[in-house]
């Protein structure tokens, strides 16, 4: 279920794969920040993120349920759940001020929404770059079988 703020900007209710964290959002910029990330931990998690201010995402359930994985610098904070594994959302490194959001846990989105999403460059990220600029390592793309079934 979907509800309207007062600055017009929805709210999405999003949760784990089991249910156990459960979370409300608002997107800063809606689905226009939709990206991945090629760093060694990205690479391997593989999930699409969006991004939301700090103040935007609110544990409803299961806060406790909640666990922190940091690597390298220490400075992003990525969380998932203990119980079932799958990536929540992380406070950014490259802005602290937000989190970036796994799509894949906000009803009714899918990471397979997106016909194309760039693909940040995170193994040179721009704090360790010396022009601070961010780059795009590339771009993921999702067609669709149409003759797959349900389609």
């Amino acid at each position: 279920m979907t509800e309207k703020s007062p600055d017009d900007r929805p709210l999405h209710q999003a949760a784990c794969h089991c249910g156990t964290v459960r979370f409300t959002l608002r997107l800063a910029d809606g689905l226009r920040t939709a990206r991945r990330c090629n760093c060694s931990y990205c690479s391997m998690r593989g999930a699409v993120a969006v991004s939301a201010d700090l103040n935007d995402i609110h544990v409803t359930q299961g806060q406790e349920a909640l666990a922190l994985y940091q690597f390298n610098t220490g400075e992003a904070k990525h969380y998932f759940c203990a119980k079932c594994g799958i990536y929540t959302f992380h406070q950014r490194r490259s802005n602290h001020h937000q989190y970036g959001v796994n799509v894949a846990c906000i009803e009714g989105m899918s990471p397979f929404d997106f016909a194309e999403v760039p693909v940040s460059e995170g193994r040179s990220h721009p704090k360790d770059r010396a022009d601070g600029a961010s780059i795009t390592a590339g771009w993921l793309r999702y067609e669709a079988n149409p003759l797959a079934p349900g389609i």
